[in-house]
């Protein structure tokens, strides 16, 4: 099921995509008044778990095979989408977990997993434009796997890690190179606002499968950038769940940044690299959870 929110009277409305069109979810619970309990947000759903995914499937099915739904579908270039996961307790981010992506910047491969976090000010949806902070002229563009939480996990092996995960989506892990080299610490350089565009979908687990392959890739104007597989990761995500579950307690809605494969900006030689400019169009796309797409802007 791919799951996504979107803007309605000021709010983030939950949607369901179907091969009809977003199914407004609210809308048909109004509409319907199903006698089971549907999830109100993507939030409500990711701590529901597979009853609350069956219970959004039930009405999915009601829904299109109503003869009174037209209203309900929304065409998805109607929809003006909010990030797939919209107030995430911890953004936890993997760095240099792609062995060529190491090679390239000429980082040694880790033994453990380098972690960092974001903030929600960092979320915003696809189809956004993306202001090019005044403080930077070195923004890259990163694609990454999300893993989203959907079972509190706490020392948990990595046999059962990914039993804890509700699904997937692709996130742009924005980055301002001279701002996250500026110290040790890389998170100045990762928290500007809107740096992580997430989504368009929160696609769960099960249309996924294995996460450890998937192609993924990015383009600028069309022109691609980046081209791997999540085969390439150093520390794959059962083993980066587990681990993170070793040092503190996930929360369903918890997300997890995977870490992103060669092809950056700055593994090009210095006098070669091209950040992102204004009016540059950014597409991160990863197998089975689609296309994510946004437009940088002068602040």
């Amino acid at each position: 099921m791919k799951l996504l929110t979107f803007h309605q009277n000021e709010t983030l409305a939950l949607g369901v995509l179907t091969d009809q069109g977003v199914l407004d979810v609210a809308g048909a619970v109004r509409r319907f008044n199903p006698a089971f309990a549907v999830p109100a947000n993507v939030h409500e759903a990711i701590q529901g778990g597979a009853a609350a995914t069956e219970a959004l499937r039930q009405l999915v099915n009601l829904a299109l095979e109503s003869a009174d739904r037209a209203d309900l579908l929304l065409s998805e270039s109607s929809v003006t989408y909010g990030p797939c996961v919209t107030d995430p307790g911890k953004i936890i981010c993997v760095g240099l977990n792609y062995r060529k992506h190491a090679e390239e910047t000429n980082a040694p491969i880790p033994q453990y997993p380098i972690l960092f976090n974001k903030f929600n000010n960092t979320l915003t949806g696809h189809g956004h434009d993306i202001a090019l902070p005044r403080v930077t002229k070195e923004v890259d563009y990163e694609a990454e796997l999300v893993i989203v939480i959907g079972k509190q996990a706490k020392y948990i092996s990595k046999e059962d890690a990914l039993d804890h995960v509700y699904g997937y989506c692709c996130v742009n892990d924005l980055s301002a190179r001279d701002l996250q080299m500026r110290t040790a610490q890389w998170l100045l350089g990762k928290s500007c606002d809107d740096f992580s565009p997430l989504g368009p979908y929160l696609v769960t687990a099960d249309e996924v499968g294995n996460p450890n392959d998937l192609s993924i890739s990015t383009t600028v104007n069309g022109k691609v950038r980046q081209n791997s597989n999540t085969a390439d990761m150093i520390f794959h995500c059962d083993e980066i769940v587990s681990y993170i579950s070793q040092h503190m307690t996930l929360y369903p809605g918890d997300i997890i940044l995977t870490g992103t494969p060669e092809g950056v900006v700055l593994g090009d030689p210095v006098d070669k690299r091209v950040y992102l400019q204004n009016g540059d169009t950014v597409t991160i796309t990863i197998e089975k959870l689609g296309s994510l797409t946004n437009r940088m802007v002068s602040e």
